[in-house]
């Protein structure tokens, strides 16, 4: 018998099809290394830069810090109580005022705006206001509410400057979760003769709690360090406060004002509301991604 021989054609085309191989392999470990590369500078910044918080803020960290409120200069001692009671009213004041309203028109945007076009330019405002600068905000609630109403810097002009950064991230999560849920849901509670508010808030509601709370967690995670709009609302206030219309110190603000001051001790406390920050926003961020997790479960 003699041997088969393969058509002289088919050499070149297995040659150009090694060739294609080897580039694709060439390029896919150029585009790992680099991305392992990006990826790994990325964390040695994030580590240089919780570090430095950490070691520079636990120096700040005593029992006086959440029960003294902010020193004079040149004064030894002193704590942010004052700091973090604004902020924290403040936060609160912009998730009563920007939860109740997100989820409104979130509500609106899934289950009643429907293929119209007016739905479509609301997402479209709403993811603008979603990218706008805290700063932008700031100044356009001193425009409308400090300077023209005559409202005057206040803990509550705060937190409604807060409440636009809150409000279109709401929006965004309770649109989406609710978009998310089940049309058989829908048409199975409407079937039995169910009002379709009703079907909203006992149906719906229920099956896209934990994506909703996840997106107020998270909005009040970013709001928690927002600087720019309160120095235009709330403006500051170097003693203890509990009147929401007058002005009101926040974390934020006096870690932005100790900072560039040249007294070490109001830099020790800039630096330990840094690492007090830091830690909320964390336990924040764990917490939403607890439950997403036990969500997840939940459904399997």
């Amino acid at each position: 018998m003699t041997a088969v021989t393969p058509p002289a054609a088919a050499k070149p085309v297995v040659d150009v099809a090694e060739r294609l191989y080897r580039r694709r392999t060439l390029v896919n470990r150029i585009a790992l290394v680099m991305s392992c590369m990006a990826a790994l500078f990325g964390l040695v910044f994030l580590t240089w830069i919780l570090w430095t918080t950490i070691a520079k803020g636990m120096a700040g960290i005593n029992w006086a810090l959440f029960t003294q409120i902010t020193p004079p200069p040149m004064d030894a001692g002193g704590g942010l109580a004052n700091a973090l009671f604004g902020s924290l009213i403040m936060c609160l004041l912009a998730i009563l005022i920007g939860t109740p309203l997100g989820i409104a028109a979130g509500t609106w945007l899934a289950e009643y705006s429907g293929a119209r076009k007016i739905g479509t330019v609301i997402r479209f405002v709403n993811d603008i206001l979603l990218s706008a600068p805290s700063i932008v905000l700031g100044l356009f609630v001193y425009t409308l509410f400090v300077a023209q109403m005559g409202g005057g810097f206040s803990a509550f002009a705060g937190g409604l400057a807060l409440a636009f950064i809150v409000l279109p991230v709401v929006v965004r999560t309770t649109d989406e979760m609710l978009r998310l849920v089940p049309s058989q849901m829908r048409e199975a509670a409407l079937s039995l003769g169910i009002p379709q508010w009703k079907v909203i808030v006992q149906v719906l509601y229920r099956g896209a709690s934990a994506g909703i709370v996840t997106g107020v967690i998270l909005a009040l995670a970013r709001i928690s360090g927002e600087t720019a709009p309160l120095l235009f609302t709330a403006f500051g206030n170097q003693y203890w406060s509990t009147d929401i219309g007058a002005p009101m110190a926040s974390v934020p603000v006096v870690m932005y004002q100790f900072a560039g001051s040249p007294y070490e001790n109001w830099q020790t406390l800039a630096w330990a509301g840094a690492l007090v920050l830091t830690t909320f926003v964390l336990l924040l961020s764990l917490a939403a991604r607890a439950i997403i997790l036990r969500n997840k479960i939940s459904h399997d």
